[in-house]
């Protein structure tokens, strides 16, 4: 197989995949702005008009335009050009404009510690670097079955460049995110790349059936299970890649086999201490990134995991660590399962923290709700300083998390 990796693809000029991206993005920021409203799923069709299918207001309108042009590294986009026109094609065609004219980098966001979204910045360059490494992964691929969402740093280089690197149509990249796992089963057929995540394998494993020989699937935006990546495997898949990253450094490494080590992409170094990553460029340039979790290295260039390393935020000028936090409130006799954040400048300068209790949990307002507060709350001040007390308490059956798996943000509730 021959790997296109000579130039940048000028990806945005395929209109579907330019618009699919748009898609995500926007409804991922419709769904910031107003959490809780439930909207129209995308992919969205040229036509859609963002004000009267949508219900998006001219302060939303402005918030889109804006998020437009800081993701995909534009700023030629003017008010006469996209807020007095909502239709999602005449923001595709202002993008594919500005794209034009871009600065070669893109942005993609994701939520730290304290949930507040950040930016991360990456050359197309860069990513399609990357991209020949993954090519060369997955020869004889036919189609890509994408399962997530096109704007986050996995979904837009295996579904938006990867397919430019195989050499495919871009049209080969079919979007069945709105199908269940036994449905996507039975839509598959000989060379399909399924891009999928930790959740949606273990529910693929149950529902398989018998798949066409030649199936391959990927895994990445968070730790795949051994047993999830084994029962996927016993279903009838090819090969499940599972590929370790982040959105601060792309993908880092990848492997085939839950028994094995993680292979290093071929342009990562590690640093002197041990502590960072050196990424070499294909101009010679070189950049470091500080490591997301702790890695043992079995041999040069094979690695495992080992646990995210817990990044302190600042609580009345005291830096404090939420991943420690939640793991002294799991220490409660009633507590299944505990995340801690911090709370989001409009709700305050404090820790929050989501609880799973043992017992079920209770009605929001109930007695049952305040009492167990008030016995984590007298639990924290036993073994915690006050900047590392949660100020607000939430309950639910399980964490928050997203399609992707990934532990979310929460709204605090009301009596917390």
């Amino acid at each position: 197989m021959t790997v296109n990796t000579d130039f940048e693809p000028r990806w945005w000029t395929h209109g579907p995949s330019l618009l699919r991206v748009l898609s995500d993005l926007l409804a991922g920021e419709l769904t910031l702005m107003r959490p809780g409203i439930v909207r129209r799923p995308p992919p969205w069709p040229p036509e859609l008009d963002l004000m009267a299918d949508l219900g998006a207001d001219s302060l939303e309108l402005l918030g889109l335009a804006t998020a437009m042009e800081q993701v995909l590294g534009i700023g030629c986009i003017g008010e006469e050009r996209v807020l007095a026109n909502p239709r999602l094609g005449a923001w595709r065609d202002a993008a594919a404009s500005g794209l034009d004219h871009g600065s070669g980098v893109i942005n993609f966001r994701t939520s730290g510690s304290s949930g507040a979204p950040k930016a991360c910045s990456h050359l197309l360059a860069s990513l399609w670097q990357e991209t020949g490494a993954l090519a060369a992964l997955f020869p004889g691929t036919r189609r890509i079955v994408a399962l997530v969402p096109s704007h986050h740093i996995y979904g837009f280089l295996f579904t938006v460049l990867l397919p430019r690197a195989l050499g495919l149509d871009p049209a080969a990249t079919v979007d069945l995110r709105g199908a269940s796992p036994g449905a996507v089963a039975r839509q598959l057929a000989p060379g399909d790349l399924v891009v999928g995540f930790p959740d949606f394998w273990r529910a693929f494993a149950a529902v398989a059936g018998t798949l066409p020989a030649g199936v391959t699937g990927v895994s990445s935006t968070a730790p795949c299970p051994d047993e999830v990546a084994r029962a996927a495997m016993d279903a009838g898949l090819a090969r499940l890649v599972q590929v370790y990253g982040s959105s601060e450094t792309a993908g880092v490494g990848w492997r085939d086999s839950p028994d094995e080590d993680y292979h290093l992409f071929p342009y990562w170094e590690v640093g002197e201490d041990g502590t960072q990553l050196e990424r070499c460029g294909a101009d010679g340039s070189r950049r470091s990134f500080a490591l997301q979790d702790r890695l043992a290295w079995s041999a040069p260039g094979r690695f495992r995991p080992m646990g995210r390393i817990d990044h302190a935020v600042q609580v009345g000028g005291v830096n404090v660590f939420p991943g420690y936090v939640a793991d002294v409130l799991r220490m409660h006799p009633q507590v299944a399962d505990a995340s801690v954040r911090a709370m989001r400048p409009d709700e305050g300068r404090r820790l929050k923290a989501f609880v799973v209790p043992r017992a079920g949990a209770p009605l929001e307002g109930s007695p049952e709700a305040s009492a167990l507060r008030a016995q984590l709350s007298a639990w924290m001040a036993e073994r915690l300083p006050a900047p590392e007390r949660p100020a607000a308490y939430s309950f639910g059956a399980a964490l928050p998390r997203q399609a992707s798996g990934k532990l979310s943000d929460w709204i605090i509730d009301a009596g917390a």
